[in-house]
This record gives C-alpha cells, structure tokens and sequence, in this order.
C-alpha cells in the first residue's frame, strides 16, 4: 500500500509530525537516518515545557517514538539519497530503494559544522568531537577546550566542567549568545575559563589532541592551550544535499518554507532545523511538525490523494 505521507527524519519535528499524521487518520512511513537526530547527544534538556526537572534527549525522544509507534508510525532505517517528483507524486530514494506517497515532509534536520582548521580532520575521534555527551567521560580529569558561544556551547561547557580538570570555552566575541541562566552558570564555574574575542588556529598533537593555537581577533596575539580534547559548536548546517535542484534553499541550503510550512514543491512540506528561521529549539521544532502534519493533511483532502486510507 502506497502510504499518504513519508517523513525524512527521526528527530523532535519529524517523530511529532508522524504521531499527528497517525491520529489523523494517515498512514506515515518515517525514516530515521540517524535516529532522535541531535536531541540524543543533549545530556539534559531543561526548557521543554513540562519537565521541571529536565530529561536526557534520549530518554525523551525515546518517548516520542514509542507514543508515535502506538498510534501507528511505521518507521524503517535508512538516510533519503534523492527526491523525484512526477504528476504530483513523490519518490523518494533511501539507501537505493525507492518509496512514493502523495505527501512527504522534510525533517532530515543539521550537522554540526566544521571549524574548517588545520587539525581538525586529522584529529576527529582522537581528541576532536562534536558531542560532548557522546565523548565527555573520555577526557574526565584533563583540560578540554569549546568552540563557540552559543547555547550548545555553552550548556557543553558546563557539563564538561564536571567531567575534566579544566574547559577553555572559546569565543570569537565579547559577549555569549545562550541563554542568560546557563551563562551565568557557565561564568560562575571555577573550572571555565572564557577566552574571549578569539578563534581557532590550529588544532595540534601527535598520536592524540595536546594543545589549540588561539587568535586574539582584537590585538592578534597568539597563544597555544594545552588541552587534550576540542568540542565544536559553531552552528550547524542542514541536511539537504540530495534536494538541491528539487526544492527552493536559502543559501546556506536550508529549506524555504511558507507560513504552513509548504515548500516550493507542492505537497511536499519541511520541519524543524532543516528550515529557513531564526530559532533553533526542540521546542519549535516539535510545533513545527505538528504543523506539517496539519498542512499535510488539509493537502490531502483537497488533493484526491492516491492510496489514502482517509
């Protein structure tokens, strides 16, 4: 049976537009590529409305799975390699199989983007990470140093500084860009240090990470930390690839949407951090595929839909 909808994406927006989809009567196949997306690698999510306390991404998108589950999400492995649109039906190719459906939502979500240093590429898995809570407990008790100033850093930061002897949090302006609580916790933690107005040069060391050449951007002096671990946060860039061509991309290859988060093809809808927006939160990103969900559905009825159990 040729399902109404497929979903790219097993992170926050593409589970919640799978479970709206499901309790509105539609079948949804979702494919997860990397299961739970970035959410997974948060060690605490604090500001998700409902868990005072917090809760682990894993734990809470493992949540969101099984509920999208119980109401009938079929879920299959897999990443989308292209997308082909033929009289208003859609193709998708994942990992050299193809699937169509009417209707498919984009929520292949982001990457962390690159540094772009030497070093970088050389180190990556002995010393160089984009997850502290992935590689965190491998430096307990040594010095590590983070990229960036925004609220994955940060937050980063702060769980590291209970795992090593020191974290050099390193950003290229004065000020940091997180919110304001976790960057009172971040200033007032005897174990952060902030190096301020300063960018990476150089990532050395021999068998492992040893140390960071720094740039101070305002007086160009250069200092090398000696650290055993990098962890880089300095934004993100979607996962797009295979829709170049296809679908109307901002130029930084997020996808342009409208206010029902329609793309430039019809019947095909995107959610979460794959979209051209300004805020970048679990919390929008779950909003956003109950929004796709919602447009999908009102696609459908006035599409006279091909192989639509509604």
């Amino acid at each position: 049976m040729i399902p109404d909808a497929i979903i790219l994406g097993g992170g926050p927006a593409g589970l919640t537009a799978g479970l709206y989809l499901s309790r509105g009567g539609k079948n949804a196949v979702l494919f997860e590529g990397l299961s739970g997306g970035l959410a997974t690698t948060i060690e605490k999510i604090e500001n998700y409305p409902g868990f005072p306390e917090g809760i682990a991404g894993m734990e809470f998108i493992s949540r969101l799975k099984e509920q999208a589950q119980h109401f009938g999400v079929v879920f299959h492995p897999g990443d989308a390699d292209a997308l082909r649109v033929e009289h208003g039906q859609k193709t998708v190719q994942v990992d050299g199989k193809e699937y169509s459906a009417p209707t498919v939502v984009i929520a292949t979500g982001t990457t962390p983007r690159p540094l772009n240093v030497p070093g970088e590429t050389e180190f990556r898995g002995r010393g160089v990470s984009y997850c502290a809570t992935c590689d965190g407990p491998f430096f307990r008790d040594r010095a590590v140093a983070v990229i960036g100033g925004g609220d994955s850093a940060v937050k980063e930061a702060l769980y590291l500084a209970d795992i090593a002897s020191r974290v050099y949090l390193i950003h290229r302006r004065d000020q940091l860009r997180s919110e304001h609580i976790a960057e009172q916790r971040v200033r007032a933690h005897p174990k952060v240090q902030i190096v301020w107005d300063s960018v990476p040069e150089k990532i050395e060391g021999e068998q492992g990470v040893s140390g960071i050449v720094v740039r101070n951007k305002k007086n160009n002096n250069i200092q090398t930390l000696s650290v055993n671990g990098v962890f880089i946060y300095v934004g993100a860039q979607p996962q797009t690839g295979f829709l170049r061509g296809i679908l109307e991309c901002d130029q930084a290859g997020f996808v342009v949407t409208g206010e029902n988060l329609e793309t430039s093809v019809p019947g095909v809808f995107a959610a979460g951090d794959v979209c051209v927006k300004e805020f970048r939160q679990i919390v929008t990103a779950v909003s956003d595929g109950a929004l796709a969900a919602h447009s999908v559905i009102e696609y459908l009825s006035r599409a006279a839909p091909r192989g639509s159990s509604g």
